[in-house]
């Protein structure tokens, strides 16, 4: 990633080595996003990265806090499609899947925890708290958050365990997903609103 060697503003900054971070993460694990290595990928000091995150765990939560807030925001974006017919379940549960296991957020979420952080969490949760929040309508609230806690826990749970134990079962590597998709199509929310729809 070559970046131009123009004055940015503190926000400029920050996305920048954002997004370097993402990069990284996703390119070699959770142990990889140091100040040093992003500092190092995109020609920025150490203490310039100091001064914008504080330490490598305020680095890590605010990357976390970027992919949540990405991963949420396409995902009210295609549940709003699927309540209009524009798009389905699959897409949904595939978005949730990737976040946590290719663009890393499983991994990044495990990794913090270990640091002994007990608020590692916190920007994670709170962009899902939003995202039900923003998508809670009426009677559907329940169901909205029950979906949505299964749902992030078959894809925390695929993205470190998903692999190997497919293997050991001697499932498809998408049988998660599979099985996701079958159960939040399955839910009594969904069902009610294709039948309205016919």
């Amino acid at each position: 990633m070559s970046i131009e060697r123009k004055r940015l503003s503190p926000d400029e900054s920050r996305s920048v080595a954002l997004e370097a971070a993402r990069e990284i993460l996703i390119a070699e694990g959770p142990q990889g996003v140091t100040l040093k290595a992003v500092s190092a990928r995109i020609g920025k000091t150490h203490a310039n990265l100091l001064h914008h995150f504080g330490s490598a765990l305020g680095l890590q939560k605010a990357l976390a806090a970027m992919l949540a807030e990405t991963v949420c925001d396409s995902i009210a974006a295609t549940v709003v499609k699927a309540r209009r017919g524009e798009a389905n379940q699959q897409t949904i549960v595939n978005m949730t899947f990737d976040a946590f296991d290719r663009q890393g957020a499983g991994a990044l979420a495990v990794w913090m925890l270990m640091t002994g952080d007990r608020d590692a969490l916190d920007p994670i949760v709170e962009a899902i708290h939003r995202l039900v929040d923003e998508l809670s309508v009426d009677n559907e609230d329940g169901l909205i958050r029950e979906n949505t806690l299964t749902l992030v826990f078959m894809a925390l749970g695929d993205a470190l365990l998903g692999k190997a134990m497919a293997k050991a079962l001697g499932l498809p590597r998408e049988a998660a997903r599979e099985i996701a998709c079958r159960q939040l199509h399955s839910s009594p929310g969904v069902q009610a609103r294709m039948a309205a729809a016919i």
